[in-house]
């Protein structure tokens, strides 16, 4: 029941139909898989740390980086205009921030797929558990995002070249 009324978006009373189960075992079962989920929070999702690798020497301060993705949902017929990305899939936007190691520090799910990053990131910084940036260190980003104190983003036109770090050798 709770994997089916997270992505779906659904009520207490449609899931209770759905499953034929009361409103109440509905409730309550939602509420102790995600008191669940939440213990495993240290697990899951890394503190931030200083970059120490001699490759990334140029980036001093530098704590990882973050980039938006999509994922596709599905919604009801009404609200899928909100979902719509520009190129027309329905999908939720979801931010996500790593570190140099590839483990999560922070995600950001459940945005509407025509929000954009810029919006998405501004969210994550404004909420009182969100995204935090020590002084002085900031988070590599994607040019869809703009320089800003704590975001370093590449030049306008910079190309990603992949196989001087090892992935096509």
């Amino acid at each position: 029941m709770f994997l089916y009324t997270l992505p779906h978006h659904q009520k207490n009373r449609t899931i209770s139909t759905y499953f034929i189960r009361s409103r109440e075992t509905v409730s309550r079962q939602f509420n102790r898989c995600l008191k669940d989920l939440l213990k495993l929070h240290p697990m899951l999702l890394k503190k931030p740390t200083l970059i120490t690798d001699d490759r990334w020497k140029c980036f001093k301060n530098r704590l990882g980086a973050l980039d938006g993705t999509y994922i596709n949902v599905t919604v009801p017929v009404e609200e899928r205009p909100k979902y719509q990305t520009r190129k027309g899939h329905i999908a939720t936007n979801f931010l996500g921030v790593c570190s140099p190691d590839m483990q999560f520090i922070y995600v950001l799910p459940g945005w509407e797929g025509s929000a954009h990053d810029g919006c998405v990131l501004r969210d994550a910084i404004s909420r009182p558990n969100g995204l935090k940036i020590p002084q002085g260190c900031y988070y590599l980003v994607v040019a869809g995002y703009t320089n800003g104190e704590g975001f370093l983003a590449p030049y306008r036109g910079q190309c990603h070249h992949l196989h001087e770090w090892g992935g096509d050798k």
